[in-house]
C-alpha cells in the first residue's frame, strides 16, 4: 500500500504554509518592490496601523478589511500630498482631490467608523493574575 494523502481542497484556497506565503503576508514586506523607507512609504504604513489600531488591531481583522485598509492608506497618503501642493500654493487637480474624498468616505463606511476597545482585564483579574505570577517566582 501506498502513503496516505491528506485531502486539500481542490479550489487552490487551501490557505499555505507560512514558507509558502508571500512576504507581503507574512508581514516582511510593506508593498512589492518597495523598501518602506520612503517618506510616502512610512506614512501609508502610518496610516494603515493607525486604522487597523481604531479597529481592534491587525490580528482581529479579516483579510478583506485589511485589504480595504490599505487602499484607505494610500488614497490618504495620496490625498495628503495634493494637500502639501496646495498648502505650498501649487496646483492642484481639484476634480482627482474630490475623488480621492469620496473614494476615503467610500471606504471608510465600509471598513468601519466606530474606534473599537481592545480587550484588557479588569483591575481585579490584573491583581489576580499579578498576584499568583508573583506568589509562583520561588523566592521565600
Amino acid at each position: 500500500m501506498g502513503k496516505t494523502k491528506t485531502a486539500r481542497p481542490r479550489n487552490g484556497i487551501a490557505p499555505p504554509s507560512a514558507a509558502n506565503r508571500s512576504r507581503i503576508t507574512n508581514g516582511k514586506t510593506l508593498l512589492p518592490g518597495i523598501d518602506g523607507r520612503s517618506a510616502l512609504a512610512r506614512r501609508f504604513r502610518d496610516i494603515a496601523g493607525q486604522v487597523a489600531s481604531d479597529l481592534g488591531g491587525a490580528e482581529r481583522l479579516s483579510e478583506v478589511k485589511l485589504q480595504l485598509i490599505r487602499r484607505f492608506a494610500g488614497a490618504a497618503a495620496l490625498a495628503e500630498q495634493l494637500e502639501a501642493k496646495l498648502a505650498n500654493g501649487q496646483s492642484v487637480d481639484v476634480a482627482e482631490h474630490a475623488a480621492l474624498t469620496s473614494s476615503l468616505v467610500r471606504i471608510s463606511s465600509r471598513i468601519g467608523l466606530t474606534r473599537a476597545m481592545k480587550k484588557v482585564p479588569d483591575l481585579r483579574d490584573y491583581i489576580e493574575g499579578k498576584a499568583s505570577i508573583d506568589d509562583g517566582d520561588g523566592d521565600e
